[in-house]
């Protein structure tokens, strides 16, 4: 695992757009793995604003994302389907045919997540996982006491997971379902390289958790840490309670794979 701290929230997201366009100038056809969440939107409108200038393209990508809300189907406002087509996917031409999440209005969801499991196989697995932190300090919807070989299923979501979405759903809590499905821990450790992307003090205690406690499916973020390739990228903020900071400083201005990345 490698963390990087950045200044702030902005400098973290556009660290995290640089290493995803390299990965995509270097693989064009890069199977990408999408998170969302307020976290992600900065670094959608920084990716947004890279293909805009046509810097990057996203044309021969395929994406998956890590999950959807049970209930909602692929055109309700609050669905995870509609968040990705406002905030990157209409906006960088991708085309349905090349987006995967998985339907939260399907009868069977067992065999839902199995086909998921099945799409992500045949498209060769997860190039590069984009992870946000939750404030329980899960991964996906993988809550509290979610097995780390997990893979994906539906899964009931924790008053604080609800508490924490309420606001993409005007405020009200009780809008906010109760069940989603979503990739599991083992699949998403199946991915070739991770990247978490956390912003904010908020965040800090459950970070510091998640990076340098023990790894618990308690927080399941902490099994990230048996990944051969996971680079946590935080800013000032949420970097306040980690014990190795000068450390993990340090690293980032001295390993050479990084020296592109110290500029701007």
């Amino acid at each position: 695992m490698e963390i990087i701290i950045r200044p702030d929230a902005a400098a973290a997201s556009q660290l995290v757009a640089r290493l995803v366009a390299k990965a995509l100038r270097a693989q064009p056809a890069l199977v990408l793995g999408l998170a969302t969440g307020r976290t992600m939107e900065a670094l959608y409108a920084i990716l947004v604003r890279m293909h805009q200038k046509n810097e990057i393209d996203f044309s021969r990508c395929r994406t998956f994302n890590l999950d959807e809300y049970i209930g909602l189907a692929p055109g309700d406002p609050h669905s995870y389907r509609h968040y990705m087509e406002q905030h990157f996917f209409g906006k960088v031409h991708l085309t349905s045919d090349r987006t995967h999440l998985p339907d939260g209005s399907a009868e069977d969801l067992d065999a839902e997540s199995e086909r998921y499991e099945s799409e992500i196989r045949d498209a060769g697995g997860i190039d590069l996982q984009l992870l946000g932190l939750g404030e329980a300090g899960h991964i996906g919807f993988n809550e509290p006491l979610s097995a780390l070989r997990s893979r994906t299923r539906a899964k009931a979501l924790t008053p604080t997971t609800r508490r924490q979405n309420a606001p993409l759903f005007g405020g009200h809590l009780s809008r906010v379902p109760k069940r989603a499905i979503t990739m599991g821990v083992g699949t998403i450790l199946d991915s070739k390289r991770c990247v978490l992307l956390v912003t904010g003090r908020a965040k800090a205690h459950m970070l510091a958790k998640a990076v340098e406690g023990p790894i618990t499916s308690m927080i399941t973020a902490t099994a990230l840490q048996l990944h051969p390739r996971c680079t946590v990228v935080v800013d000032e903020a949420a970097a306040t309670r980690l014990r190795g900071r000068r450390y993990y400083r340090w690293i980032f201005d001295n390993e050479p794979e990084w020296q592109e990345f110290r500029s701007a």
